[in-house]
């Protein structure tokens, strides 16, 4: 069975940290979007490609918090977004699977293009937050991609072409592939080691022990705490590893990273988070 759901966007939480966190992508050598001001209290900035896009979100150092669950959820990767075409009927789908969080909400944040201001629309819809402790799981509708997807955003330094798998860390590594396998009408695949994955329409979730987490990352690895699950890592797909390596070169203070053959690994420690980056597929 072909899974028909696509990745949409992988979220990291930099609460009041957002200044360090736009500029530290800038030095990775992505293109990040113009701050944005959401109408629920966020802040945000993107990193878009073709057909995703990864997130820094935050608040206002200043002022009142209206997102108290952005200062509650740890540093860190703590959201992953699907798309869909209309939330309510996926709302439907979840009341379905025994997993529907909050109803559908509309929310917006003004787009500046051309000297003209414009609201770049979306709707989300939530999966509950005790179905996937790793962190914020749910799926968004555009209503006006063309002001999110700008050509002028598309290209990067780094080479970055899209987000091309997101890992998810958990000792219960088949039921949390079957989990999301429901959530994405996918089907869930074994690889080496215990490792499962579902295969999105244009992405990949992979699901790892632990230890297999340890392994694979050394001391550049997340530490799970007293947390049952985590995103462990957003891994990018570029045409060129040179790229990745010479913009960390070219940092004053670059991240603990090591470079490799076929990935280059960054860990972000301020956020808590590794970056992966591989090459073109074969």
């Amino acid at each position: 069975m072909e899974c028909k759901t696509r990745l949409d966007h992988v979220v990291i939480n930099v609460r009041r940290g957002m200044d360090a966190a736009e500029d530290l992508c800038k030095a990775l050598g992505f293109t990040v979007t113009p701050r944005g001001y959401h109408t629920l209290g966020s802040i945000n900035h993107l990193m878009m490609f073709d057909t995703n896009y990864f997130e820094l979100i935050g608040i206002p150092k200043v002022g009142e918090i209206k997102r108290a669950d952005l200062i509650a959820a740890p540093v860190g990767i703590n959201g992953l977004v699907f798309k869909t075409d209309n939330v309510d009927t996926t709302h439907a789908h979840l009341v379905t699977l025994d997993m529907a969080g909050e109803e559908p909400r509309a929310f917006s944040r003004p787009v500046e293009l051309d000297g003209k201001t414009q609201d770049a629309k979306f709707r989300t819809v939530t999966v509950r937050p005790d179905v996937f402790p790793e962190g914020r799981v749910y799926f968004c509708e555009h209503g006006t991609p063309e002001l999110v997807w700008r050509p002028e955003w598309l290209s990067h330094a780094n080479g970055t072409l899209e987000i091309a798998e997101v890992m998810v860390v958990t000792e219960d590594v088949p039921g949390v592939a079957n989990d999301y396998a429901r959530l994405v009408e996918g089907e869930v695949n074994a690889l080496r080691d215990g490792i499962r994955v579902v295969d999105l329409a244009d992405a990949r979730l992979s699901f790892r022990t632990p230890r297999g987490y340890r392994e694979q990352y050394g001391d550049l690895a997340s530490d799970l705490g007293d947390r049952a699950s985590i995103f462990g890592a957003v891994i990018f797909r570029t045409p060129s590893l040179a790229l990745v390596a010479d913009a960390l070169e070219a940092m004053d203070n670059p991240p603990p990273a090591t470079i490799g053959a076929e990935s280059i690994i960054i860990r972000l420690p301020d956020y808590d988070s590794v970056l992966e980056f591989v090459g073109p597929e074969e």
